[in-house]
């Protein structure tokens, strides 16, 4: 598995720890289905089903997720039937009792030791208590559960879910979480306000939550641009380009923009619907008949415009070109080659999955269409020039590497293993070279915003001139598949309709880099800010609240939820930190073989450099710490700021010395080399 900073996501809930942690006990969950779940369920829900609890709480249970009732709290089961949320009405009195009792009607007769953390209260939730335990290392589950109060009494979420469905299934657990709400409570919505303007007292107000993260997370530089009824009321730069360095972020500023890359792609797909090349409803394997996944069926299904829904069932699986992205595996034909022996793990058009390999596909498919003859990466390359960056003036944007870092650029920063922000290394971005149309281009806040302007122009640019037709264009923001509750992804971008208007926006992340890119299609404002460090993950939904705060006179929560975010990032860094030696254990290291390979993955060599031990994966390469669970048993993780939390278990079997790593959906053993 990978280890990071924790992010903002509804799983997050329960996967972010704080101080002051006490022990309490509750029931663990083992796989398999609850005791109180029999195999015949009640119900599956054949849409998006609100449900109500006898105490009133509400949520919504997804599509194709059964339904059981049981002594006052409702059971929801994955569509795998090894994976469950319970949602339980705890009474009134005491949060540890009412735990146990939620948890003897999930899974009677279980029980452990788990960490109790308070955490914030939250839309309407007057107390919130987090309870997680640690999972083997080898086990790939995750049980945790939050006690939630309103007024005096209680509502215990139990989650009961393996590994490989939380990450397929992350957008419909996205709806469970954010829909679970208090009687009562309603969501703020800002539908049928105007917008006000953007003047210099607003302004700050959004630079101000800009320095505020910059202080809590330790962030060196930060571009922000800002853009209303056609006019750049604001550009410019906070911060360092590179810490220990005296150069500013300016404007011009480079910085990866990374996943927000795809929606240049589409643009350029979208362009070449416009010509006649072929339509979005084109089988891609009729046009391209090299184009092949490694399901026959969903060859024949996927159509241009499903290359980039993240709605095909094909899973992230990016282990499988970020660990051979170098030599002759850096190449547009080799992730080809990759992506036709990859298996969706969800039906089509169920849940959604993000696949940077099907996006990859999507910018070689268009770059091959309209340069057959060249190679698929520089036909890519030339296909975005000519229809994207040149028309639209992004005279800056490239994916070009040598020329990014050898002009005006900000340097990646990540976490070192002490939780100290430090310049990252660059390895994995290289790697991620060959799947550039899923996102490893370089750009600044001036591109960004003329490419901004013009979806908020409706395809026109600054001098009125039309670039693209507006259907077309728009083409792009239909959903697609349910990205969480109120929230879509269409093609390569997504439709936030939470707080009552639409915002169009995409996030990027890549090695040492965060950016944000948003638009309020009905208000004329937009907004991008590119972010050289790791630790602004949070800044990016922080920012995009506080952007609809100052816009419509909202509710100030979000400088409030970063500081607080921050705080228990900071603390459950802090905790993590005494499970780690650096450098790593010597009696541990010296049982390691000199070199691993994985059938998918590739070489891994062990280096010893003083005491410190590295492994290196040929494109790429970290420090590793050692990390023993409570079994005893020891990881391998990576620890050098940017190719940092790759876990590596030791699992050597029959006199083979073997290491395992696991993403959500799939296992790689490097066996030793002989």
């Amino acid at each position: 598995m990978r280890l990071g900073w924790i992010g903002g996501t509804a799983a997050a809930i329960f996967l972010t720890g704080c101080a002051h942690e006490q022990q309490a006990i509750v029931a663990s969950a083992d796989a398999g289905q609850p005791a109180s779940v029999s195999s015949s369920v009640s119900a599956t829900a054949e849409a998006d089903t609100s449900q109500v609890l006898p105490n009133g709480t509400r949520f919504v249970t997804p599509k194709g997720w059964s339904i059981r009732s049981d002594s006052g709290g409702i059971i929801l089961g994955a569509p795998e039937r090894d994976s469950y949320i319970a949602i339980v009405d705890g009474g009134t009195g005491d949060a540890d009792a009412a735990l146990v009792a939620a948890w003897a009607i999930y899974r009677p007769g279980f029980s452990a030791t788990a960490r109790r953390a308070d955490r914030p209260a939250r839309e309407g939730w007057e107390q919130t208590i987090l309870y997680q335990y640690e999972s083997p290392a080898d086990e790939s589950r995750e049980a945790s559960a939050l006690a939630l109060r309103k007024g005096e009494r209680w509502t215990i979420v139990i989650r009961d879910i393996s590994e490989a469905v939380a990450e397929r299934r992350d957008a419909q657990l996205e709806v469970i979480f954010s829909s679970l709400l208090p009687k009562g409570y309603e969501r703020e919505t800002f539908a049928g306000q105007p917008a006000h303007r953007l003047d210099a007292a607003r302004i700050a107000q959004l630079t101000g939550l800009i320095e505020i993260a910059r202080e809590e997370y330790d962030i060196p530089g930060v571009a922000l641009g800002l853009i209303q009824d056609g006019e750049v009321v604001f550009g410019g730069g906070f911060g360092v380009r590179e810490l220990g360095r005296p150069d500013p972020v300016e404007a011009d500023t480079l910085f990866n923009i990374a996943s927000n890359g795809k929606a240049l792609t589409t643009l350029m797909l979208a362009k070449l619907v416009e010509a006649g090349h072929f339509d979005w409803g084109t089988p891609v394997a009729s046009a391209w008949p090299e184009f092949r996944l490694g399901n026959a069926e969903t060859t024949r299904r996927v159509r241009v415009s499903q290359l980039i829904c993240a709605c095909t069932g094909m899973p992230r699986q990016d282990y499988e070109w970020l660990f051979e992205g170098d030599g002759e595996y850096a190449t547009a034909a080799s992730i080809m080659r990759l992506l036709s022996t990859a298996q969706p793990t969800s039906a089509f058009g169920d849940t959604y999955q993000y696949s940077n390999l099907m996006a990859a596909a999507a910018g070689f498919f268009g770059g091959h269409v309209l340069y057959p003859r060249r190679e698929l990466g520089a036909a890519y390359d030339a296909a975005m020039q000519e229809l994207v960056f040149d028309p639209l003036g992004m005279n800056a944007t490239t994916a070009d590497f040598r020329r990014a870092l050898a002009g005006n650029h900000a340097a990646g920063h990540g976490l070192d293993v002490d939780g100290d922000v430090r310049v990252a290394i660059q390895g994995l971005n290289y790697a991620a070279i060959s799947t550039r149309p899923s996102g490893n281009h370089w750009s600044n806040v001036r591109d960004m915003l003329r490419y901004v302007r013009m979806e908020l122009d409706g395809g026109r640019l600054s001098n009125g001139r039309r670039y693209i037709r507006e259907d077309m264009l728009l083409a792009r923001r239909r959903p697609q598949v349910t990205e969480g509750l109120n929230e879509y992804y269409g093609m390569g971008l997504k439709i936030d309709r939470q707080w009552g208007v639409p915002v169009i926006h995409h996030g990027g992340s890549t090695a040492g880099y965060r950016s944000d890119m948003i638009w309020l299609p009905d208000h004329g404002v937009g907004a991008v800010i590119l972010i050289n460090s790791d630790t602004g993950s949070l800044l990016r939904s922080a920012f995009r609240r506080r952007l609809l705060e100052v816009l419509f006179d909202g509710q100030p929560i979000a400088a409030e939820n970063l500081r607080s975010q921050a705080a228990r990032a900071r603390a459950a860094i802090a905790e993590q930190r005494p499970q780690l030696i650096v450098p790593a254990d010597p009696n541990a290291a010296a049982k390691l073989a000199p070199r691993y390979r994985s059938a998918e993955l590739g070489r891994l060599e062990v280096r010893h450099e003083g005491s410190a031990i590295g492994f290196d994966f040929g494109g790429w390469g970290s420090e590793v710490a050692t990390r023993r669970d409570q079994e005893g048993r020891i990881t391998f993780v990576t620890i050098s700021p940017g190719e940092d939390g790759y876990e590596f278990a030791v699992a050597d079997q029959d006199g083979e010395r073997r290491l395992v790593i696991r993403d959500g959906q799939h296992e790689y053993v490097f066996a030793e080399e002989r």
